[in-house]
């Protein structure tokens, strides 16, 4: 069994407990999944068995053709964007190069550790983007949503690194820990997990089981 799947993001929703109350779930979708080979990696002086898995599938004369020559030898013919290596939790049942592996990996109840790449805002000011309170909003003030001063006198006569300035905000690769996966369905291929994932509707999320 291997450690995770590159799922995309499908939107937001609710479902009700045992109790009633309505829990915030996030639905993660799979698209592909095939096995495409295994691959011994020595990490801190142990060997450690991965899966080399394809995701995101699309039409072949879009796939570089090293990427291809890599798909066609595990006997698939269709073309995938994604390819991604997972740790083989367990070598029972492993499944063999070029069968498909789905979301029932995952069990109710997993905890699992989701990346993703945040919502890209653009260049955005110090309010927006730090949460600065701002300056007066009188008319006679010159200073609404400015940063106001960002450096010294004589000594040292610079700005430091790291000052909170106007800048890119967004697209950042973000993790989130311990969500709990409340829902799976093996049918369509799709999971339902506690709480909010970053990114937006349709982006890629890698999805690794908590082993510690």
């Amino acid at each position: 069994m291997i450690s995770g799947l590159v799922l995309h993001k499908v939107g937001m929703t609710q479902i009700f407990d045992q109790e009633g109350k309505p829990v915030p779930v996030t639905i993660l979708k799979l698209s592909g999944g095939f096995i495409l080979g295994y691959r011994d990696v020595k990490v801190k002086g142990k060997l450690e068995k991965r899966a080399i898995v394809a995701f995101d599938e699309c039409k072949i004369k879009n796939i570089p053709k090293p990427i291809l020559g890599i798909i066609k030898k595990a006997g698939i013919e269709k073309g995938f964007k994604t390819i991604k290596e997972f740790s083989v939790i367990s070598q029972d049942n492993l499944p063999p190069v070029g069968s498909k592996v789905g979301v029932e990996i995952f069990q109710v109840g997993d905890l699992v550790d989701i990346t993703g790449t945040s919502k890209g805002r653009g260049f955005q000011g110090v309010v927006k983007r730090w949460g600065f309170s701002g300056g007066p909003a009188s008319h006679g003030s010159m200073s609404h949503r400015r940063p106001g001063s960002i450096g010294q006198k004589t000594e040292p006569a610079k700005v430091w690194k790291g000052k909170k300035m106007p800048g890119h905000m967004g697209m950042q690769t973000i993790t989130v820990k311990n969500l709990k996966v409340l829902y799976v369905d093996k049918d369509n291929e799709t999971i339902a997990v506690h709480g909010s994932v970053p990114g937006a509707i349709g982006g890629k999320v890698l999805i690794r089981k908590k082993l510690k």
